[in-house]
């Protein structure tokens, strides 16, 4: 099927997205012709973000999509767009036969693949080439390579790149894998050789945990790249994750950028990234590069690619990984660089040689990216998935995203929302940037991360930034993140926000019926477990509304008083509000509720009461609804495909005992047993699909 989309606000995101990057990088290459129609073999934000410098050149743009993305943003982008069958990616996206007929009909010249999916298969470039068509990438040779974990780390030895202690061979059961891990000694990663994006690996610290994470990243490893092969290598403790961009054309230029820093992970996924790293200093910077170029010249590599390292705080690296296509937190480079690294790609694969040198690649100033990710932070990061009701972008920050208001966040792809980066001369400014981009995103439907985002950037540890590693998130958060922490200063000052908002609904409601409204009189105010009493103040100069806490209705002297502008207008989903003190904030009204308001603070949506005196008064008397027992049944905390079942009905459990696998956004979930019981009945099957909260599995009374 072919479609061609409208294309009336093209041309205005593209030079949106040029001027944002202050993008000299097209005129860098003077008009040089490189195609006239690519091909990206991708969907979401990395399509859209390929097609955008593409229109910027003039190149006319094809997209595929599959039967879930028939109305997605990038099928609509595109000049041209094909379906390709369906949801499943192994059905469409994954299918290299699809891809390449859309490219004999549509008569593309070159593709890009974007990051995962076909990206990283050597089979896919070279079917490309018998085609006579441009892989906008490196070559059959390096990605083959480079793509097997096993055979790049000895690549990378042999080329004098210092590298992780590891097994070097491919494990074929899990008991190999627990005879590797005694050698290395513990604790260890268990990885998938074809793996990445967080899919494939994960940490053990003894021969349980290996046989359990050799069993969970082979399936997962199979199920998001078709490649099972399984290896083990020493887990470096305390490691930061700092990475360097390179690029190196067909005439054998080979640059290498400043790094970027990607250590707040879950899931060893990455979640926040930063450019450049607070860690590295000049030379340590400069040794880096040198190696990322050296391993780069050993497997005679083109285009772009990134070279991951593991540094401990002594400012040791070893080589991790080689990323052989564009990586997700790509803008955060061109962000301190003014380069768009799309543009040097297509260039380098049309023949040209690079437009700039080792030395124009300075850094200039500080960016930071936020992954939002559709998932609930509070329920182990789990999946989301839901129609977005709600949806809006902030202005002060770039968002790289693929969605729109109305967008169905699906179980088959990746939950990421967007990619929201800031850029400022300074860290301590670009972090502040991205608190306020943070705090006025507008997404409602599905669970987001944003909270988790916001409590990191508060972060004393975070915000110090030389004492960070992977392990950030696990070591402040060892019982699992709670939410975003609101202290007595900061439950005060929301309180005079709620009061303002309060007071400004009742007079839209007053203004329309003619009455005069009533006077202003103290207010009860409860969120968590904080509650005050506020009210107007009478220390007002008519620049600042003040509003006075008090501790009760009958206290005099307030508990703090708080001054505030806002232009708030009512119907606005977004309160911003400048205090006396220069602080700012934003907050999101999203329902008026009975007894108060529902609002987002910090990305966390509270229910806030908000009440009159009497109603005070009255709500002792309302009934208190009882919460459900749910303790006699195992249910599904997300939504997702039964990938397994272990138990029967009169099988005995403890907790902690697997009961249940389940993937969802191709991750492997194990569900675990929360008590010692005995099983009455199980109510699912492999591949039974579950929706958040069905029963799975019930216990006997």
């Amino acid at each position: 099927m072919l479609r061609f989309s409208r294309n009336s606000s093209s041309s205005l995101e593209c030079l949106a997205v040029v001027s944002q990057r202050g993008n000299s990088t097209i005129a860098s290459y003077k008009d040089k012709k490189t195609f006239d129609k690519i091909l990206i073999a991708n969907r979401g934000e990395i399509a859209i973000r390929v097609m955008k410098t593409a229109k910027a050149m003039g190149i006319k743009t094809v997209a595929v999509y599959s039967d879930a993305d028939a109305n997605s943003k990038h099928a609509k982008f595109a000049d041209e767009a094909y379906n390709i069958g369906p949801a499943p990616s192994n059905q469409s996206y994954l299918v290299q036969e699809k891809i390449l007929d859309v490219v004999k009909k549509s008569g593309a010249q070159a593709v890009h693949p974007g990051y995962g999916f076909l990206s990283e298969k050597y089979f896919f470039s070279r079917a490309l080439r018998d085609m006579g068509v441009k892989f906008i990438g490196p070559g059959e040779a390096p990605l083959k390579c480079m793509g097997d974990k096993v055979e790049s780390k000895q690549i990378a030895r042999n080329a004098g790149v210092n590298t992780i202690p590891g097994f070097a061979g491919i494990l074929k059961t899990a008991e190999d894998a627990v005879k590797a891990a005694h050698e290395i000694g513990y604790p260890v990663m268990v990885k998938a050789s074809g793996g990445g994006g967080g899919k494939g690996m994960r940490i053990a610290w003894n021969d349980k945990e290996t046989i359990e994470a050799f069993r969970l990243c082979s399936s997962e490893a199979l199920s998001s790249f078709n490649d099972d092969r399984m290896f083990v290598e020493k887990f470096i403790e305390d490691p930061r994750h700092i990475e360097i961009q390179i690029l190196v054309d067909q005439h054998g230029s080979a640059l290498y950028f400043p790094e970027r820093e990607c250590s707040i992970q879950r899931r060893n996924q990455k979640v926040i990234e930063e450019a450049p790293s607070v860690l590295l200093d000049p030379k340590t910077r400069e040794a880096m590069g040198k190696q990322a170029i050296q391993l780069a010249k050993a497997v005679g590599y083109e285009n772009a690619g990134t070279v991951e390292f593991l540094c401990d705080k002594h400012k040791n690296f070893y080589f991790l990984e080689m990323n052989t296509r564009l990586q997700v937190e790509h803008p955060i480079t061109e962000m301190i660089t003014q380069q768009d690294l799309v543009c040097h790609m297509i260039h380098i694969a049309a023949g040209h040689p690079l437009s700039v040198q080792q030395s124009d690649l300075k850094i200039v100033g500080h960016a930071v990216e936020c992954r939002v990710y559709a998932e609930d932070p509070y329920r182990g990061f789990l999946p989301s998935i839901g129609r977005l009701s709600k949806y809006k972008e902030p202005s002060i920050a770039r968002c790289d995203s693929g969605i729109l208001e109305g967008t169905e966040i699906s179980p088959f792809y990746d939950p990421m929302v967007s990619k929201t980066i800031t850029y400022a001369p300074t860290r301590a400014e670009a972090l502040e940037k991205m608190r306020h981009a943070l705090d006025s995103y507008v997404i409602q439907g599905v669970g987001h991360n944003i909270s988790l985002l916001r409590a990191v950037l508060d972060h004393k540890r975070f915000i110090d930034g030389t004492k960070i590693s992977t392990k950030f998130l696990a070591e402040e958060y060892p019982e699992g993140f709670k939410g975003y922490h609101i202290d007595v200063p900061l439950s005060q000052k929301f309180a005079a926000v709620v009061f303002f908002i309060h007071t400004s609904l009742e007079e839209r409601d007053y203004s329309v019926s003619g009455k005069k409204p009533p006077s202003h009189r103290r207010m009860y105010f409860e969120l968590d477990e904080y509650n005050y009493w506020i009210g107007h103040s009478n220390k007002t100069d008519g620049k600042f509304q003040r509003y006075d806490i008090f501790e009760s209705e009958d206290s005099t002297t307030p508990l703090a008083t708080f001054g505030f502008t806002s232009d708030w207008k009512v119907g606005e989903r977004v309160i911003k509000t400048e205090f006396e003190d220069g602080s700012v904030e934003h907050t999101q009204l999203i329902e008026v509720l009975p007894t108060g308001y529902k609002v987002s603070l910090k990305g966390s949506d509270k229910k806030v009461k908000f009440l009159n005196p009497i109603s005070k008064k009255l709500l002792k008397h309302m009934p208190v609804l009882k919460k459900i027992d749910t303790s006699k049944f195992v249910l599904s905390p997300m939504p997702g495909l039964v990938k397994s079942v272990a138990v029967q009905p009169g099988d005995k459990v403890i907790v902690g005992q697997e009961v249940a696998v389940i993937e969802a956004m191709k991750m492997q979930n194990v569900i675990r047993s929360e008590k010692d019981a005995v099983i009455k009945s199980v109510l699912v099957k492999t591949g039974s699909s579950v929706h958040v909260d069905e029963i799975l599995i019930e216990f006997e009374a």
